[in-house]
C-alpha cells in the first residue's frame, strides 16, 4: 500500500506563499509508536486524503481543489476540524452525526495515526483527515462555500507576546474561513487563553463576512464538542473555557 506522505522538501526549497506570515504550528519531529506506524501503513489510503504539495511538506499545491462529493462518496454537510491533535473531538462527532462528513486538519502525523486507529476501532467511515498547514487547505484544496461548520478548538495560544504574531486566528483567516464556508455556515471557536478568546472576539467581531450567533460575551459551551483530557487540564489549573460562534453571512 503505499504510503500517501508529501515528498521530501528540496534542500533549496525557499518559503514562499504561506510563508509570507508566520505559520500557526512548529511541526515537531518524533518517532510514531508501532502501533502507529502500522495504522499509517493500514488505515491511511482509507482515510488519507494524498494532497498535491507545494514547496514544504504541510503545504497545498494551489488549484488542487478535490471533490467531496468524490471524496466521502455522497453529499453530504462537510464539518472541517483545524488542528483535530489526537482525534478525539472528531472521531466522537463523526461517530455521533452518521448525516454529516467530516474532516481532520493536523500536521502531525502521529496524531492523524491515533485518529485513525480510534475511527477504525469504533468503525467511523464518515471521516477524512490531511496533514498539511490549515489555512492553505481552506484555500486550496476545499471548494468554495464546502464547508458547513468550521472548528477551531483549543489552537496554539503562542502566549509570548514575541510570538502571538503565530495565532492562527487573525483579519485574515476571518477571510480564509469565510470563503470555505457556506452562506449560513457555522464557525465554532474555544480556547482556554483569555487574551486569545479576547483576540478571536475583536477579529471575528470586526469580519464583514460574519454575524455573532451567540449573545452576551461568549457563546454557551458547544455541546457536539466531546470533553477532552486536554480541557479537562486546562479547568483544572484554573483556565476558564470560552466558546465563541459565528454565522456566515450570505454572499452577494
Amino acid at each position: 500500500m503505499p504510503d500517501p506522505a508529501p515528498a521530501p522538501l528540496p534542500a533549496n526549497a525557499d518559503d514562499r506563499r504561506y510563508r509570507d506570515r508566520p505559520v500557526s504550528f512548529v511541526r515537531r519531529s518524533g518517532r510514531m509508536s508501532e502501533a502507529q506506524e502500522r495504522a499509517w501503513s493500514d488505515l491511511a489510503a482509507a482515510y488519507v486524503i494524498d494532497a498535491p504539495r507545494d514547496a514544504a511538506a504541510t503545504s497545498i499545491l494551489p488549484g488542487s481543489a478535490v471533490d467531496p462529493a468524490a471524496v466521502w462518496g455522497r453529499s453530504a454537510p462537510l464539518v472541517v476540524e483545524i488542528g483535530s491533535g489526537q482525534g478525539h473531538a472528531i472521531v466522537h462527532a463523526a461517530s455521533s452525526r452518521p448525516e454529516a462528513d467530516f474532516l481532520a486538519i493536523e500536521v502531525f502525523r502521529a496524531g492523524l495515526a491515533r485518529t485513525m486507529l480510534d475511527a477504525d476501532r469504533a468503525g467511523v467511515r464518515n471521516l477524512r483527515l490531511v496533514e498539511a498547514n490549515a489555512p492553505e487547505v481552506l484555500q486550496h484544496l476545499l471548494p468554495e462555500a464546502s464547508v458547513s461548520e468550521l472548528w477551531v478548538f483549543f489552537p496554539d495560544p503562542w502566549h509570548k507576546k514575541k510570538h502571538t504574531k503565530r495565532r492562527l486566528v487573525t483579519p485574515e483567516f476571518a477571510g480564509i474561513a469565510a470563503r470555505a464556508l457556506r452562506d449560513g455556515g457555522t464557525l465554532r471557536l474555544a480556547t482556554d487563553w483569555e487574551d486569545y478568546a479576547l483576540q478571536m472576539r475583536e477579529v471575528l467581531g470586526a469580519a464583514e463576512d460574519f454575524d455573532s450567533a451567540f449573545a452576551g460575551e461568549w457563546a454557551p459551551r458547544f455541546e457536539g464538542r466531546t470533553l477532552t483530557a486536554f480541557e479537562r487540564k486546562g479547568a483544572r489549573v484554573g483556565r476558564e473555557i470560552r466558546d465563541l460562534s459565528y454565522r456566515r453571512r450570505s454572499r452577494p
